[in-house]
């Protein structure tokens, strides 16, 4: 295991997550419900989401390094854009649980999962975790750095998202995330061209 690559893993999805539609998920179920439920749920999805974004990163680095260099500078260079063009309107998820009630631990979590589990898929960072995996052929330093990266967005999200969000604006998370990828778009592009 690589510790700098656990760093960097960490540090991108974590940057790429927090103004996710998962994130803004997290906070309205930890503001609903019991917070330890929620994160077993959310928790769970993630760690299912990079299993499968490592697996999917695995297989492209069958390709040839040149072209390998090319189609993860070419998805990083569309993260970036993709998070430049903002996806940050606040979403309320249909939780299927009903007001006034107490909810179980199973309910709570299961529903969590559920939630969690279809809004992530196909999202940025588990695109990003694929590159990544791609990129330094390093699944279990890959896989740990963006599942704590995910656990801690789920965390903050569900016991202070609020507070962090008047802290520090969206807009900077996401422009610091776009800032990132587009650097590791350049280094993979330039390895491409260079064909080593």
């Amino acid at each position: 295991m690589d510790l700098a690559v656990v760093l960097t893993v960490f540090a991108l999805i974590f940057l790429a997550e927090l103004p996710d539609k998962t994130a803004l998920a997290s906070l309205v179920l930890g503001t609903r419900y019991r917070p330890l439920h929620v994160f077993a749920g959310t928790a769970a999805a993630f760690t299912v989401h990079v299993v499968l974004a490592i697996a999917a990163g695995s297989l492209l680095t069958l390709l040839p390094h040149r072209i390998l260099e090319a189609v993860v500078g070419a998805l990083f260079l569309i993260g970036a854009v993709l998070m430049l063009r903002g996806r940050h309107e606040a979403e309320e998820e249909d939780l299927g649980l009903k007001e006034g009630t107490a909810p179980t631990f199973l309910k709570v979590s299961t529903t969590s999962f559920l939630v969690i589990l279809v809004a992530e898929f196909g999202d940025l960072t588990q695109i990003v975790t694929a590159n990544l995996a791609a990129k330094y052929h390093d699944p279990l330093s890959v896989g740990l750095g963006a599942v704590l990266a995910l656990w801690a967005v789920a965390g903050l999200a569900i016991v202070g998202g609020r507070s962090l969000l008047r802290v520090v604006p969206i807009t900077v998370i996401t422009r610091i995330a776009a800032v990132i990828m587009l650097v590791l778009a350049g280094f993979s592009l330039v390895e491409a061209a260079r064909g080593h």
